[in-house]
C-alpha cells in the first residue's frame, strides 16, 4: 500500500537587509524615531503659525486695532491740541501729549486680548482641539506654543499700532501748534515699544482666559470688564478700595507705561507694566494647571 507524498515545507525567505540609511526598499523608515521631542516642539510652533495665520479674525483684529489706534490718535490730537489753548495754567502743566496720542490702547488692548482669546476658544468650538491634542498629547506643549506664536504675532504688530497712533497724534498736535513730542525723545520710545508690549500682555491675557473659560463669548465678556469697566469704575469706589483699584489693578497699572507726566498716586510706568506681566504670568500658570488637568 502507497503511501501518499507530503510536499517539502518551503525554505524561510530571509529578510532583506536595510541600506545604510535605516531605509527598507520602499524608503519607508526603520523606527519612529524622527518623532522626537524637538521635531514635534518645532512641528507643534509650525502648526499655531498656520493656525493663527488663517484665521479670518487675526486680520480683522489687527486692522481694527490699528484704524482705532490711528483714527482715536488723530480725534485726540486734534481735539486737545485745539482746546490747550484755554487750558488753566495748571492744566497745561500736566497735559501728557504722549497719553494724549496713545489713548486708542483702550480700545486696541480688548482686539489683542479677543486675538489671543480666539486662539484657544476657536478650537473648542470647531472641536479641532481634539485632533490638536492627537497629535501632540503634551498639553503644556500646546499651550506654550500657542503662547510663543501668538506672542510673535502681537508684540511687532502692537509696536507697529502703537507707532501708528503716536505719529498721527503728535501731528495734530504740532498743527494746532500744542506741546508734542518727537520719536526721539527717551518718553516717546518708551511709551511706543511699552506701549506694545503692553498690547502683547493683553494678547496673552486673553489666551489664558481662553484656555480657562473655554468659550468665546464668555472671554470676550470678562475681557471688556476687567480692562474697560474696572477701569472706567474705578474713580467711584469708595475710599481705600477706589485707591487700591487705580493703583494696581493690571490693565490700570500697566497703561502707566504710555504716559509722560507722572502721576504720584499710581505706579511708575515700569513698575505698572511689571504688576501687568505679572498678573498676566500667574493666569497662565493657573491655564497650564488647567488646561492639563480638564478633559478635551
Amino acid at each position: 500500500m502507497s503511501h501518499p507524498r507530503t510536499r517539502p515545507e518551503p525554505a524561510p525567505v530571509p529578510a532583506k537587509p536595510l541600506s545604510r540609511t535605516g531605509r527598507g526598499r520602499r524608503g519607508r523608515p526603520a523606527s519612529d524615531s524622527a518623532g522626537s521631542g524637538r521635531a514635534t516642539f518645532w512641528h507643534s510652533l509650525h502648526a499655531e503659525w498656520v493656525k493663527i495665520r488663517t484665521m479670518r479674525s487675526t486680520l480683522w483684529v489687527i486692522l481694527g486695532a490699528l484704524a482705532f489706534a490711528v483714527g482715536l490718535a488723530a480725534l485726540n490730537g486734534s481735539s486737545a491740541g485745539d482746546e490747550y489753548a484755554d487750558l488753566s495754567p495748571a492744566d497745561q502743566a500736566a497735559f501728557d501729549p504722549l497719553e494724549t496720542s496713545l489713548m486708542g490702547y483702550l480700545v486696541a488692548q480688548i482686539a489683542f486680548g479677543l486675538l489671543g482669546g480666539l486662539v484657544m476658544t476657536s478650537e473648542y468650538g470647531a472641536r479641532t482641539i481634539v485632533p490638536t491634542l492627537t497629535s501632540v498629547p503634551q498639553r503644556a506643549r500646546v499651550l506654550g506654543s500657542k503662547a510663543l506664536v501668538l506672542v510673535g504675532v502681537a508684540l511687532p504688530v502692537g509696536i507697529v499700532v502703537s507707532l501708528g497712533g503716536f505719529l498721527v497724534g503728535q501731528a495734530a498736535l504740532s498743527g494746532a501748534g500744542a506741546p508734542h513730542l518727537a520719536l526721539s525723545d527717551g518718553v516717546a520710545l518708551r511709551g511706543v515699544f511699552g506701549g506694545g508690549v503692553y498690547l502683547a500682555l493683553a494678547a496673552l491675557f486673553g489666551l489664558a482666559l481662553g484656555a480657562v473659560i473655554r468659550s468665546t463669548t464668555a472671554t470676550v465678556t470678562t475681557l471688556f470688564g476687567a480692562m474697560l469697566i474696572v477701569q472706567a469704575f474705578a474713580p467711584a469706589l469708595p475710599g481705600a478700595l477706589g485707591d487700591w483699584v487705580s493703583k494696581f489693578w493690571p490693565p490700570i497699572a500697566g497703561g502707566q507705561i504710555i504716559t509722560a507726566v507722572r502721576d504720584p498716586d499710581v505706579l511708575g510706568p515700569w513698575a505698572g507694566l511689571g504688576v501687568m506681566a505679572g498678573c498676566v504670568a500667574a493666569l497662565l500658570a493657573v491655564a497650564f494647571v488647567v488646561f492639563r488637568k480638564r478633559d478635551a
